[in-house]
């Protein structure tokens, strides 16, 4: 028995073929930032533009599942989900982080579940066991069956990359590297250590709306101004915000300069390495599709975003820190302040997400028009036309 290959399905209704936007709709999104519109209101609400991400977008480009500080030694693992598919990451003997499929060659049981450590990968239905490498390593009770050979039976692998400390993982077959594409963002945020940095904390939300809502309103600061107006207005103008040209890499940066009059010491160290304009400053990054990471001067929010439909998400918003700093136990009073400070920004992010998806619905909704302070949606926008639209 030789399994090779990930099985797969369509979740939700089958992709359509054929152009997904119309002419007209295409071209006000395509145009140049000064004259460009938003998507349409059916490329959030309809269910059929939703399988056609799935099998362009998601199965084929690289999504960050973890963070390599949450499996650091051989055996640690992460289970997750990508659409359908449940894949183990895993730490292999060799120091390799892997990711396999975590699902039972025998009978398709998903293997483990949450995060853990392991010598053998057992299947709690038959017990049939795996190396961390993926390797059938016992099958119980086999002896009899014809033309077995487990030395041939081997967990389907997914491509794996880590870059600033974040694992990515991928479907696609053909995937192209990613590391090199995001050269010009890894130098931008060279000064931020993000590979060293581990995650402190975890906030989960149920987020019952277009993950491409969350994504567009975490990359412009235009929204500053309005729910943010006693928060990051006050620290970060909204009219201060620019976004960086990129015109190649699957990747988009928004950064957010801050007052540089701002109290000089803070609960938690600065990270080192920082420029004092820096260390007051505020970035958003995307790494297409849905990969969001925002850094200041102390430390980095990752909001992974794990959409299970065209009207359904998970968001768990992970709080990173220097590694030192997040192992000192005088830094625990202050981790729950910022915990509580994470919270409170996205309860006010949570209002102006609820509101389009209504407004998306309307019979009379259409496309608007975007502001040059909204240029990062822009980027990505093309980005999605390029592989969906």
């Amino acid at each position: 028995m030789v399994i090779r290959s990930l099985r797969r399905s369509t979740p939700g209704p089958v992709a359509t073929p054929g152009p997904i936007l119309t002419a007209t709709e295409r071209e006000r999104v395509a145009a140049r930032l000064a004259n460009a519109s938003t998507l349409p209101p059916h490329a959030y609400t309809d269910p059929a533009v939703w399988a056609r991400e799935a099998e362009a977008i998601f199965r084929r480009d690289w999504v960050c599942v973890t963070r390599a500080d949450q499996v650091p030694n051989p055996g640690d693992y992460v289970a997750v989900d990508l659409l359908d598919q449940p894949v183990i990451v895993v730490r292999g003997d060799d120091g390799t982080i892997r990711a396999l499929s975590n699902v039972c060659l025998h009978r398709a049981m998903p293997l483990v579940s949450g995060a853990g450590s392991t010598r053998w990968i057992v299947c709690p239905y038959h017990r049939w066991s795996y190396a961390r490498d993926g390797a059938l390593h016992t099958a119980p009770l086999m002896d009899e069956a014809a033309d077995f050979d487990i030395e041939q039976c081997r967990l389907p692998q997914l491509a794996v990359e880590e870059w600033q400390g974040f694992v990515f993982v991928s479907m696609g077959a053909q995937a192209a590297p990613l590391a090199p594409r995001l050269e010009p963002l890894a130098e931008r945020l060279a000064p931020y250590g993000l590979a060293n940095l581990v995650i402190a904390d975890t906030i989960e939300f149920d987020s019952p709306w277009n993950w491409k809502l969350l994504v567009e309103n975490f990359m412009e600061a235009y929204h500053h101004i309005g729910p943010h107006r006693d928060t990051f207005q006050q620290t970060n103008p909204a009219a201060q915000s620019h976004v960086v040209d990129n015109e190649a890499g699957p990747w988009s940066l928004l950064h957010m300069p801050g007052n540089t009059d701002l109290d000089e010491s803070p609960d938690l160290p600065f990270l080192p390495g920082l420029e004092r304009e820096q260390r007051a400053d505020l970035l958003a990054f995307c790494v297409f599709p849905y990969t969001l990471v925002a850094t200041t001067g102390t430390l980095a929010t990752w909001y992974q975003l794990v959409p299970h439909a065209h009207d359904h998400m998970t968001l768990r918003i992970h709080i990173l820190l220097d590694a030192d700093v997040s192992a000192d136990p005088a830094m625990e009073g202050a981790l729950v302040h910022l915990v509580d400070g994470v919270r409170w920004i996205h309860g006010e992010d949570i209002p102006v997400n609820v509101g389009p998806w209504r407004g998306l619905h309307s019979p009379l909704a259409t496309q608007g028009r975007l502001s040059p302070y909204e240029a990062a949606i822009w980027q990505l926008n093309q980005l999605w036309l390029r592989r969906v639209a």
